[in-house]
């Protein structure tokens, strides 16, 4: 364990929504088992912009980010390597769930790891609150030892390791319970940085792919990440006529697989006439409350379809997608996903322009991986 005094670090948080504030707290020193990381790196996710406007389900105020890369600043006692075993040390760049797996709560021990009740134990606390750093908006973090960590491979940029959390690892494991398959066509409902990673999984395992969006950038990025067919909701403006651009793309049957990674709740009625007979439907971008569209329930069993809604997802996975970056991350624009960077003090101006989407995927550099802060 590094005994040395830690100095002070930094970080943005929430007042209330739409207003950014910063403060000033000393370095935690890390406990047995867990990690202080110095932050190189964090995105701006759909979840944050969630957050940000006051639509989360849970979370009004508190520490902002959860996809970023880091690295290792101090280890506490006991933790001297990664969640695969690989060795860590000071300098070491990784990455990290922004959730805990409790091992204890009825979720877990009946073996739904992605919705454990304690998962935001430490994501949820104010940033007066010890360890302070909670959140990936912020010159430091605090890993907790019950959060899962993993060494950067050597091959991958800071860029693209950062958003293997979430985004990436949420869509593998979505994509998993889902079960594409080879030779399907999937219908990706919004072209952000869920669904640009969506196509990418979804044509490794063999899919044919169509993404729905209405903003003319975020289409040609699902255009460089390979995307067989756009429809921009621009120019096919009525759910029907979507419907008949789909069933001619499926030779009159509809999509295989319903991707809804777009945050809109319009988009889940939608997605539903756009499915074939026995389709299967993965929900992942709809979590605001009290926002309801009618549908029909009997339309639903009539057309005999599978809607699965996923939440989080196992931490095993972000050693996953880290994998699939290691062997497929050249074969996509994965470097160009992020369109705009922003300082540590414009993080305001990255949220704001997310959410008016002039932006498809902001990140917030906040040091210099090549060199460590003394």
């Amino acid at each position: 364990m590094n005994d040395e005094p830690l100095a002070t670090g930094r970080l943005a948080y929430m007042s209330e929504p739409g207003k950014l504030a910063y403060s000033d707290y000393p370095l935690p020193a890390p406990e047995a088992g867990a990690v202080l990381v110095e932050v190189v790196r964090a995105n701006v996710c759909g979840s944050e912009l969630h957050i940000w406007n006051g639509r989360h389900p849970t979370k009004k105020r508190g520490g902002l980010g959860h996809e970023m890369v880091a690295r290792v600043l101090a280890l506490g006692e006991g933790r001297t390597t990664d969640n695969r075993g690989e060795p860590l040390t000071i300098g070491d760049r990784v990455v990290y769930t922004y959730f805990q797996t409790c091992q204890r709560c009825a979720q877990c021990l009946g073996g739904q790891y992605n919705l454990c009740d304690n998962a935001y134990e430490f994501f949820a606390k104010q940033p007066d609150e010890p360890p302070h750093f909670h959140a990936g908006f912020a010159t430091h973090y605090y890993v907790h030892p019950l959060q899962n960590i993993y060494k950067v491979p050597d091959s991958l940029s800071d860029s693209v390791a950062a958003g293997a959390n979430c985004a990436l690892s949420q869509v593998i494991y979505g994509i998993d319970q889902i079960d594409v398959r080879y030779g399907e066509t999937v219908l990706v409902q919004g072209a952000g940085g869920l669904g640009l990673c969506a196509v990418a999984v979804a044509r490794e395992r063999g899919a044919r792919v169509i993404v729905v969006d209405g903003v003319p950038a975020r289409l040609a990025q699902a255009a460089a990440f390979g995307a067989d067919h756009l429809l921009d909701i621009s120019e096919v403006p009525s759910v029907e006529a979507r419907a008949e651009r789909v069933r001619e793309l499926t030779r009159g049957r509809g999509a295989d697989v319903a991707i809804e990674v777009a945050g809109v709740p319009a988009a889940f009625a939608e997605g539903l006439e756009l499915l074939r007979r026995g389709g299967r439907y993965l929900v992942m971008g709809n979590l605001s409350p009290g926002a309801t569209v009618p549908f029909d329930p009997g339309f639903v069993t009539r057309k005999a379809l599978t809607l699965r809604h996923v939440d989080r997802y196992e931490a095993r996975y972000l050693w996953q997608a880290l994998t699939f970056l290691v062997e497929h991350g050249a074969d996509y624009p994965f470097e160009d996903l992020g369109d705009a960077e922003f300082a540590f003090d414009e993080i305001e101006e990255a949220l704001d322009r997310s959410l008016k989407r002039d932006v498809t995927r902001a990140a917030i550099r906040i040091h210099d991986s090549r060199a460590q802060s003394k």
